[in-house]
C-alpha cells in the first residue's frame, strides 16, 4: 500500500503538457510541396552564393612573406638566431593600381598551434581583470611562467603573454625620391568586450605601482605599463596589441590586426607607387618552423576575402536544383502511371 502511494506521488500532473496531449501539427510531405520548395531554396542559395562569390572577388588582398629563410631574403641577415635583437629588415614592393581603403594591416604566422590545450589555457583570469591579490600570487594554470628563476611573481603571466608576437613595423611611400611615412592608427583594434568588460587594469594610480613586486614576461622587453609610451591609456591588460594576441587562434595559420590606415592622404587606401616596409625584426619563428608575413586587405559588407562561404552556398543550392530534379524524375516515372 504505502509502495502504490509512493508510485502515485512520482507521477507527473495529469494535465496536457505532462500527459503530452497538446494539439500537435505534423505536415504531410508532398511531392508538389517538397519538390518546388527545393527548387526555391536552391535558387535562394544560389543568388547568396553568387552575391558573396563576386564580392569576394572584388576585395583586394596583398601578401608579403618575411620570414627570411631563403638568402635573397631582405630578411635573411635578421632571421639568424645570433642575430642582433634591434635587427631591422626593409621590404620593398609597389602597387599597381589604388588599394581602395580603409586599408587594413595584418601580421600573420604559420605553424603556430595557439588552440594547443596547455598552451590556450596558460593564463590567469583573475589577474588579467585587475585583482591585485593575483599579482603576488598567480593561477598555477600559468605554469611554467608563474615565477622567474629568484621567486618574483610574473604579470602578466602564462604562455600565451610571455609569447605575445612583438615584431613593428613602419610603412612608407617613395614620393619624389623622399619616403612619406604612411600612418598607422592603432585604436579599437581589439574586441570590443575585451576592452571594456573581459580585461581590466588594477585601479591605481599611476599604473606602475600595481606591478611593484613583480616582474614582467621573460621574453618581453617592456613591462606592461609601458607597452605604449606615447599613450599611457593603452598600457597595461588593456592595450590593444595585447588585447590582440590574447585572443588565440583556432588554426596553426593565422593572421591578426596590427594597424589600420584610414587617415590624411590614406583615407580612401594606398595610392598606385613604390613602397618600403620597415620592420623590427624581433620574433624568431624558424625553430618550429613557422612562417611570418604581412597582410594589406579591405573588406566589403560580407567582411574579409573569403571565397570557400561563396562556393559552399552555390555547391548546397546546386545540390538542392539536382535533388528536385531527380525527385521529380522518380516522381513522374512511379507516380503517374499509377494514377492512369
Amino acid at each position: 500500500m504505502v509502495k502504490q502511494e509512493e508510485e502515485l506521488a512520482n507521477r507527473p500532473d495529469n494535465t496536457a503538457f505532462t500527459q503530452q496531449r497538446l494539439p500537435a501539427w505534423q505536415p504531410m510531405l508532398s511531392a508538389g510541396i517538397v519538390i518546388p520548395g527545393f527548387v526555391v531554396i536552391g535558387l535562394v542559395f544560389i543568388g547568396i552564393g553568387v552575391a558573396l562569390f563576386v564580392t569576394s572577388q572584388s576585395i583586394q588582398v596583398m601578401e608579403i612573406d618575411y620570414t627570411g629563410i631563403d638568402t635573397s631574403s631582405p630578411c635573411f641577415k635578421c632571421s639568424d638566431p645570433n642575430a642582433s635583437k634591434k635587427c631591422v629588415c626593409q621590404l620593398d614592393f609597389n602597387i599597381d593600381t589604388l588599394f581602395k581603403g580603409p586599408v587594413f594591416f595584418y601580421y600573420g604566422l604559420s605553424n603556430y598551434f595557439q588552440n594547443y590545450r596547455k598552451y590556450f589555457a596558460s593564463k590567469d583570469d583573475n589577474q588579467l581583470s585587475g585583482d591585485l591579490t593575483y599579482f603576488k600570487s598567480p593561477s598555477d594554470t600559468c605554469s611554467p611562467y608563474e615565477y622567474d628563476s629568484n621567486d618574483r611573481p610574473i604579470v602578466p603571466c602564462g604562455a600565451v603573454a610571455n609569447s605575445m608576437f612583438n615584431d613593428t613595423f613602419k610603412l612608407y611611400q617613395n614620393v619624389n625620391g623622399k619616403q612619406k611615412l604612411v600612418p598607422f592608427d592603432g585604436k579599437g583594434i581589439a574586441w570590443w568586450t575585451d576592452y571594456n568588460i573581459k580585461y581590466r587594469n588594477p585601479s591605481v594610480t599611476p599604473l606602475k605601482n600595481a606591478f611593484n613586486g613583480t616582474v614582467k614576461p621573460l621574453f618581453w622587453s617592456k613591462p606592461a605599463y609601458e607597452l605604449d609610451p606615447s599613450d599611457p591609456a593603452n598600457n597595461g591588460f588593456i592595450n590593444q596589441d595585447f588585447l590582440v594576441w590574447m585572443r588565440r587562434a583556432a588554426l596553426p595559420d593565422f593572421r591578426k590586426l596590427y594597424r589600420r590606415i584610414t587617415d590624411g592622404d590614406y583615407a580612401e587606401g594606398l595610392p598606385a607607387g613604390n613602397y618600403s616596409l620597415q620592420i623590427a625584426y624581433n620574433y624568431p619563428v624558424q625553430s618550429f618552423g613557422g612562417r611570418k608575413k604581412v597582410v594589406f586587405s579591405n573588406v566589403s559588407w560580407m567582411g574579409g576575402k573569403n571565397e570557400f562561404l561563396g562556393i559552399a552556398y552555390l555547391v548546397i543550392g546546386s545540390m538542392c536544383i539536382v535533388m528536385s530534379i531527380v525527385m521529380l524524375i522518380v516522381y513522374a516515372k512511379f507516380k503517374f502511371p499509377e494514377e492512369d
